[in-house]
């Protein structure tokens, strides 16, 4: 079994995200997925289900925000539905006291309609999360939707929205000039280093090169006086830019790290006992099958769990 380990751990993350794509393994997956795998990071596929993992991880220490999973919404009447159902998410975060927010995709608020129709939908829910004190978090998607992505950013902080932050994603060549354009507005930016495919024209291909680039723009976001939500599971980074921070003078309160439901919660935890702020990505909703795949993209010796699991099934 561990030769199995070891060959899955070589499969191509780009042969992995085109299997997002694939119809008839979403069917399949889609039917025994759930309770065969794909609850090990997805907290249920309803608001109800998810609550009580939202409660288990605070109760722990740890913060999180949450996701109704889903995107690439083709209608307006699709995307108002999404909506809606966010405003029921934000009021339940509210009601229950839970130390969470919430981070969403514009994709699924009608950014496939037109860029106007995503914002307008994104600003009745940041002005509603303002209402209720809860904060927003606008998630990166494919290269070709970062810029909407920023401009509908920009246009909430000119309309005077405080609560609402943005992410840059370390692999697109592009990262490094967009945060010199965010830090004039003392942005709360999530880095991670990016889960989509994408060609080496726009985006680095070697892991090494990413890593490089996501500590270089973590360290220039912190100097420039960003709010930084640090993504990563690598302790080599973590432990530098705890170092980098505490040569820097910057108090604790300037920067949190961010990992996903699932994936090394024993770090998670040792993490937040050491004092730091610790947040917990944890999505929802049945439209899980897309992020499933990018999770086993990021670390193909997932596949093994998943697929043992599809064995027993």
């Amino acid at each position: 079994m561990a030769g199995v380990g070891t060959a899955l751990s070589a499969v191509p993350r780009r042969v992995i995200l085109r299997a997002a794509d694939s119809r008839r393994l979403r069917r399949f997956v889609d039917r025994y997925g759930m309770r065969l795998g794909a609850a090990r990071v997805v907290a249920g596929e309803t608001l109800d289900e998810c609550i009580p993992v939202l409660r288990r991880l605070n109760d722990a220490g740890l913060h999180a925000n949450t996701t109704l999973l889903g995107e690439a919404i083709p209608d307006a009447l699709g995307a108002a539905a999404a909506v809606q159902e966010y405003e029921v998410i934000l009021e339940r975060l509210a009601t229950e006291e839970l130390r969470a927010n919430v981070a969403l995709k514009l994709t699924h608020l009608g950014l496939c309609v037109d860029e106007d129709t995503a914002h307008t939908n994104l600003e009745r829910l940041v002005a509603h999360a303002g209402r209720l004190g809860q904060f927003v978090r606008i998630d990166m998607e494919q290269s070709e939707f970062v810029d909407p992505t920023l401009r509908i950013f920009g246009r909430l902080r000119a309309a005077g929205h405080a609560n609402v932050g943005i992410v840059l994603q370390a692999y697109l060549y592009r990262s490094p000039s967009d945060l010199e354009r965010l830090l004039p507005l003392e942005p709360n930016v999530r880095i991670v280093k990016g889960a989509y495919l994408e060609p080496a024209a726009i985006a680095y291909p070697a892991k090494r090169d990413v890593d490089t680039a996501y500590v270089r723009l973590v360290e220039r976001a912190l100097r420039g006086g960003a709010y930084v939500a640090v993504a990563t599971h690598d302790e080599r980074i973590i432990r530098h830019l705890q170092a980098f921070a505490a040569r820097e003078g910057l108090e604790r309160d300037r920067y949190e790290f961010q990992m996903l439901y699932g994936v090394r919660p024993a770090l998670q935890r040792s993490i937040s006992a050491a004092g730091y702020k610790v947040r917990v990505a944890t999505p929802f909703g049945p439209d899980w099958y897309p992020y499933l795949m990018r999770r086993l993209a990021e670390r193909p010796a997932n596949l093994l769990f998943f697929l043992r699991n599809l064995a027993r099934g």
